[in-house]
């Protein structure tokens, strides 16, 4: 399965972090006090759910061979009515596929490995070294 690690000094918020063997570097923005050297927490969070929703439906168009020419995931991170934290998702698919096909792909963002990961909740456990 996957790893990751993060790495903070004494440099405010800035993170060093390494996943899948890439190294990226998180931050907080300047109004929360960071220095804006990369994306936030939750910036990180939507792009993996961003980029699992676009491969998965890739994939799936592969699949079937539709011709499927894009596929774009706007994500917004925001609070529902009561209170809860909400990801409205938006879906572009480009191309030569017609409503029905595209009503499918609809569906299948809603099975994806990270949607289906964020609905169900996931167990962390933290032991200190």
């Amino acid at each position: 399965m996957a790893r990751g690690s993060a790495h903070i000094g004494s440099d405010t918020y800035t993170t060093q972090i390494e996943v899948g063997g890439h190294a990226l570097t998180g931050d907080e923005p300047a109004r929360n006090g960071g220095h804006d050297a990369g994306p936030a927490p939750y910036d990180f969070l939507l792009a993996g759910l961003a980029s699992c929703t676009a491969i998965t439906l890739r994939m799936y168009a592969d699949r079937k061979q539709w011709p499927v020419t894009a596929v774009g995931v706007d994500l917004h991170l925001t609070h529902a009515e009561d209170g809860s934290m909400l990801i409205r998702r938006t879906l572009a698919i480009s191309g030569e596929v017609d409503a029905a096909q595209k009503a499918r792909m609809s569906e299948i963002a809603e099975k994806t490995p990270v949607t289906l990961t964020l609905k169900a909740g996931m167990r962390i456990d933290t032991q200190l070294v």
